[in-house]
């Protein structure tokens, strides 16, 4: 047996970050990882170049059950923070879109810059390590038998992320063993995921895979305009990863095709300039080609604009600008960027991230009840809340 100060489950980005600012505090960390390399999801990131946060960030941007929750830790560790350490490792970025910020190069930079910044605090990572069995100590906190062999401290920090993913290496660990110690867990689902159509609805779109135009999209009350994609199996692209947090089955999902325009009125003025133009030629000039002439196969059969009459491309246009869409599912944790639901975290302490049940227990990152938009939030939750745990442990 051996002890240190915490013992981490998970390297992932959380778990990561918390080594490196327990080490600033002259604590001694050990970071257990499963999987045969640590950062994983980090890696695959944005195209593989990271979106490692983002500059408007705000509480609005997660959702949980106490949406009051992220907002200390947030607070205390902001986008700024993070991009300072960016910045000191001489890694270069660029803001894409809506406060994005990308590496220029390479997501192996963050991961780098994330193990530089262990070994420099002398934080240990061991992968390739399964977790046996934790159990409290009477005098020590917690004993952890590993492949790794037994190791005791008094801080144990669950940092394992949730199901999205599963390919590589995503598990229901954390929850597990947040039940083992008495803490609820909410009930969990696929999150920022693919949309999935069936019936007539798939059957209508399948064939225009590949088909990207910019909507906005509507549903529960929450709207995200950005782009989507249509797949051969639904719908997918920023604007539906975003959407799919807030939509479960049955939910009314409503699509804006021509988000900041009056499709109505433009139709009209339409009908008036080019009276002879075929319907489907017109609303080839506002939409995808490939879509519009599927609208006009289905919904509405194409003719010169003038044997319009007014009511009708007013209806038209109100459909246009109000688009229902009936999914049926979602392509499930297997491409989900994010795992909806987890450790409750009114069980939790919001300024230490530690158990309110199991004194010296903590939880950070995807594990809890806290989830980010698409945009670079969930790295930041998981810088934040291993930046406020670690502060827990004091300093020597």
């Amino acid at each position: 047996m051996f002890d240190c100060d915490a013992v981490v489950i998970g390297g992932g980005a959380a778990g990561l970050m918390y080594a490196r600012e327990a080490g600033l505090r002259g604590k001694r960390v050990i970071v257990l990882e499963h999987a045969n390399r640590v950062g994983k999801k980090i890696l695959m990131s944005g195209g593989g170049r990271c979106n490692f946060t983002n500059l408007g960030t705000t509480p609005d941007n997660y959702l949980s059950a106490n949406p009051h929750f992220c907002k200390s830790a947030l607070a205390r560790y902001t986008p700024w923070d993070f991009l300072a350490l960016v910045e000191r490792h001489g890694i270069a970025w660029h803001e894409k879109e809506l406060g994005q910020l990308f590496c220029d190069d390479s997501s192996k930079q963050i991961v780098r810059m994330l193990l530089d910044e262990c070994a420099d605090v002398g934080a240990r990572i061991e992968t390739r390590c399964t977790v046996n069995v934790v159990a409290q100590h009477e005098h020590a906190g917690f004993v952890i038998d590993s492949t790794l062999g037994r190791l005791r401290a008094p801080a144990l920090v669950v940092a394992s992320g949730g199901l999205s993913i599963p390919s590589m290496g995503a598990s229901g660990f954390g929850y597990d063993l947040a039940r083992q110690f008495g803490h609820s867990v909410l009930t969990t689902r696929a999150g920022l995921v693919p949309l999935t159509l069936s019936g007539k609805h798939q059957q209508r779109y399948a064939d225009l895979s590949g088909v990207s135009l910019a909507v906005q999209a509507t549903c529960n009350g929450q709207s995200f305009a950005n782009a989507m994609l249509i797949t051969h199996r639904g719908i997918s692209g920023p604007a539906i990863l975003q959407i799919s947090s807030y939509w479960q089955p049955g939910d009314d999902l409503r699509l804006d095709l021509v988000p900041g325009a009056d499709a109505s009125q433009w139709l009209a003025e339409q009908r008036e300039a080019r009276p002879d133009a075929e319907l489907r030629t017109v609303l080839a000039d506002m939409l995808p080609r490939r879509l519009a002439q599927r609208l006009c196969e289905v919904w509405w059969p194409s003719r010169p604009m003038k044997q319009f009459n007014p009511r009708e491309l007013a209806d038209m246009g109100r459909a246009l600008n109000d688009w229902a869409l009936v999914a049926s599912g979602t392509e499930g944790y297997r491409t989900a960027e994010v795992t909806l639901g987890g450790v409750d975290v009114n069980e939790l302490s919001s300024s230490t991230m530690a158990s309110r049940r199991v004194p010296g227990l903590y939880f950070i990152g995807e594990v809890m009840d806290v989830t980010g938009h698409l945009g670079g939030y969930n790295f930041q939750w998981a810088w934040a809340s291993a930046h406020a745990a670690a502060q827990a442990l004091g300093s020597d």
